[in-house]
């Protein structure tokens, strides 16, 4: 699916009040998965996964079957922001430091009044308070909820309770609060059509390199096993 057919699919998602667990796929995620199975578990399981990374996008096509377009988790979770204003979506947000989520709260509310932001709560938590975590959430009855934890922790934490949480939208967004907040930018346009928004990132956070190293080998594994690229194989 494009980006209005994903956003369309998620509005009839809400309206249903059926739970989705929503992945915004890269390449680093997906040789995650190839090397750890109860991420691949996580990765498969999912309702919907939608091709976030260039390098999905160029994989795919690559592997004789093209998706439609990139659609970016930061990009549509805006889209659905913007949509959900003529619905007055509740939406919960999850994660980073209590400055970073208080801000994007504060942005998003101005930038879309007519959205609810029903929560929010930094991602400074262990397993022992996930109960009070869930029951917070829970209580502020959510159409939306958006989880900024790291690839690492948001999609297995959100796996792990997405049945209790029940929530229509469940969608991992890894830096884009930090951006939202204007804690960070964005990758420039040029970088973004150049399909170099990974390049940007290191260039600002050379600490990244080492979870990097997977993009290369993401570009091997798909050039040598080009068959099998779109298969479970």
């Amino acid at each position: 699916m494009d980006m209005k057919e994903t956003v369309s699919y998620l509005i009839e998602a809400i309206r249903s009040r059926t739970p989705h667990q929503v992945i915004t796929a890269n390449p680093i995620m997906v040789m995650t998965a190839l090397e750890n199975p109860a991420y691949l578990d996580i990765m498969t399981s999912a309702e919907l996964v939608v091709p976030d990374g260039t390098g999905v996008v160029w994989a795919a096509k690559r592997g004789g079957n093209p998706v439609k377009e990139r659609v970016a988790g930061f990009d549509l979770l805006h889209e659905l922001m913007r949509v959900g204003e003529s619905y007055h979506w509740r939406v919960y947000l999850l994660g980073s430091t209590p400055e970073v989520i208080q801000e994007t709260a504060s942005r998003l509310q101005g930038q879309y009044p007519g959205i609810i932001i029903a929560g929010i709560r930094d991602g400074f938590f262990g397993p022992a308070e996930d109960e009070e975590v869930i029951t917070g959430i829970l209580e502020t009855e959510p159409d939306l909820l958006f989880v900024a934890r790291g690839a690492d922790t948001q999609e297995p934490w959100i796996a792990k309770h997405k049945s209790r949480l029940a929530i229509p939208v469940m969608m991992g967004v890894g830096g884009s609060f930090d951006v939202i907040s204007g804690k960070t930018k964005r990758a420039p346009l040029a970088f973004q059509k150049l399909r170099l928004e990974w390049f940007y990132r290191l260039l600002k956070e050379p600490t990244r390199y080492k979870r990097m190293l997977a993009l290369p080998k993401f570009a091997v594994k798909v050039m040598r096993e080009r068959d099998r690229v779109t298969n479970n194989g």
